[in-house]
């Protein structure tokens, strides 16, 4: 104890220079090199505690400070703003340490990290779905944690990006019409399962004003013997939305296709 006590004294005086950084990149005294990574987590220079605990963990593994180090390369990778390797490094303590002193917080720093480098919405969503995961696992295992409730606002607003990608791709399918195939279809079948799988999302209104346009385009353009059931089916996607939304941005528009299909309907 009293050694550590002096070895975090000396390093207080001696770690502000390249030139003593340097040096100790070259050291073999690990016990120092260890309280060295602490001391610059501790003044936020981050990059240098993680190169140094880089090289400490395998030769602390096993030891009382393996726990630490890894937790605190994590958080170092984290503060760097490096979310991947951040999120890798925290999941690597949860599944060695389950019951570890910092099992709650990697848990949720590896959720946030995903979170944190999800892609914008027009781009593949895998990393979308894992911080999901991670996030729902972290509050499968600690569901008393403080930090639930930020876990879960997390959880909507990954749905919400998700939300957003399908009335994305619903809305270029409506735009590509009957371009190589169908597309109104499409548009309808997949802001549809948008609503099905995300019911309360606050793009609902949307993706229904284009489930009637889709409805609409797709009667339009049908064959004779298919064009009477369309237009029906695109009054009844009106009423339901009326219903739901009486005092819509889109009812006007929602109207002006419901009048429009109305005299399409032979009697």
């Amino acid at each position: 104890m009293k050694k550590n006590i002096i070895i975090t004294l000396l390093l207080a005086a001696t770690l502000s220079s390249c030139g003593e950084y340097n040096k100790l990149l070259k050291s073999t005294d690990y016990e120092y090199k260890y309280e060295a990574a602490k001391n610059y987590f501790a003044k936020g220079k981050y990059g240098r505690s993680a190169t140094l605990l880089n090289e400490l963990i395998t030769i602390l593994k096993g030891t009382d400070k393996a726990e630490e180090s890894l937790y605190m390369l994590a958080m170092s990778y984290y503060n760097q703003k490096d979310y991947s390797t951040a999120a890798q490094t925290f999941v690597t303590y949860c599944n060695t340490y389950p019951r570890g002193v910092f099992a709650e917080l990697a848990s949720f720093h590896a959720g946030k990290a995903l979170f944190l480098d999800t892609p914008e919405a027009r781009l593949d969503q895998s990393g979308t779905y894992a911080a999901i995961q991670q996030l729902q696992k972290f509050m499968e295992y600690h569901p008393g944690s403080d930090k639930k409730l930020e876990a879960q606002q997390m959880i909507f607003d990954l749905q919400d990006k998700l939300v957003y990608k399908d009335y994305l791709s619903a809305k270029l399918y409506y735009n590509l019409g009957n371009y190589m195939g169908n597309n109104y279809e499409s548009s309808v079948i997949t802001a549809q399962n948008a609503l099905k799988e995300y019911p309360y999302t606050h793009l609902r209104e949307d993706l229904s004003i284009l489930i009637i346009r889709a409805k609409y385009g797709m009667a339009q353009n049908s064959i004779e013997e298919k064009k009477q059931e369309r237009f029906r089916d695109t009054i009844d996607e009106y009423y339901a939305f009326k219903n739901e939304f009486p005092d819509s941005k889109y009812l006007k528009e929602a109207t002006n296709i419901f009048n429009a299909s109305t005299k399409e309907i032979k009697d």
